[in-house]
């Protein structure tokens, strides 16, 4: 997708302008521009090292750029970091959690340094417990709490002060999906509240269900961005798909769909899958089904498949999405 000219609006609680970071001959970031309006979600969606968290960190202040602007609520992130803290929840890619004290500990806490006042701030702790499923734990030192844990405390600690805006880089890697769940209903009830929310993930089901724009990013170069929809429906409308069910079979279909769709036929090996775009698709589909039936071959599954952003990724960024180690671990 070639990238529209992006100009950001002064209305927006999350502005920043050609955002450029190096680390000696790495190129972190180069001239990342966004804008997120108040109460909406913006996706950073990218695979390893494509400058996600290199943003988050310059926007929560934790990092300066050598080039570029950025402003939350109108507060300059390089001139004014004291009052842009006062306004910002952050979740970092890594927990960041008092392992001495208590998880109830940890977020009484914060809800103090935020001034909440003690009786609100421990209200604030228990709200947050019982939202996070972190209840049972809340008076068990945080060093003692699986991967998991810690990175669900991590994500309560963010919430406590109630934030206009809110910072989150994979907020739920290595979290079961009862656990993503019960995130993505606290995000969901911070933004009908009116927070705005910069997302960094590598999760397209999270930046397809919470993201209301995308930002997709590759060696930290954007490489497209717009709506779940607009990106999906740009990538490439419908392919015709067929599952075989042995090598031979998809040899066959595999010549059989090159006839009826064109060429272009994608053959997936280990899956016995074929697949290839159309643009007539209930067209090709009807005479594929009529092909193979008198190849003899009756499929183990065929139809037609929509883009989706996992296909908006792989051709985007040429990777598949794989978990990474860190969720591998923090699962175990």
């Amino acid at each position: 997708m070639r990238t529209r000219d992006y100009r950001v609006s002064m209305a927006a609680a999350i502005l920043a302008e050609g955002l450029v970071k190096r680390y000696g001959s790495v190129t972190a970031l180069a001239g990342l521009s966004l804008s997120v309006p108040e109460g909406e979600v913006l996706g950073l969606l990218g695979p390893d090292r494509a400058g996600k968290s290199t943003a988050v960190r310059i926007l929560a202040t934790l990092l300066r750029p050598d080039a570029g602007s950025c402003l939350i609520n109108g507060l300059d992130v390089l001139t004014q970091p004291a009052q842009v803290r006062a306004e910002i929840g952050v979740s970092g890619a890594r927990p960041a959690v008092d392992g001495f004290l208590t998880g109830f500990e940890n977020l009484e806490l914060l809800g103090r340094l935020h001034r909440l006042g003690r009786r609100r701030a421990r209200s604030r702790a228990e709200e947050l417990l019982e939202r996070l499923h972190l209840s049972e734990a809340a008076h068990r030192p945080a060093s003692t709490y699986p991967p998991g844990m810690r990175r669900r405390l991590d994500l309560a600690g963010a919430l406590v002060g109630t934030p206009s805006v809110v910072l989150l880089d994979e907020p739920t890697a290595g979290l079961d999906q009862r656990s993503r769940l019960g995130i993505w209903d606290v995000i969901g009830e911070r933004v009908r509240d009116g927070t705005t929310l910069l997302l960094a993930t590598r999760q397209l089901d999270e930046a397809d269900e919470l993201a209301d724009q995308i930002v997709v990013l590759d060696h930290g170069r954007t490489l497209a961005r717009g709506t779940p929809e607009q990106l999906t429906r740009h990538i490439g409308g419908e392919r015709l798909q067929v599952v075989l069910g042995n090598r031979a079979e998809t040899q066959v279909a595999e010549d059989l769909l090159n006839r009826v769709c064109g060429g272009q036929a994608v053959v997936e090996l280990e899956q016995h899958l074929v697949h290839a775009p159309v643009t007539s698709g209930a067209q090709a589909l009807v005479e594929l089904v009529r092909r193979l039936d008198a190849a003899g071959i009756e499929p183990v599954d065929i139809g037609i498949h929509r883009a989706s952003l996992d296909d908006v990724f792989r051709k985007l960024t040429g990777q598949a999405v794989t978990p990474t180690q860190a969720e591998e671990e923090a699962r175990r």
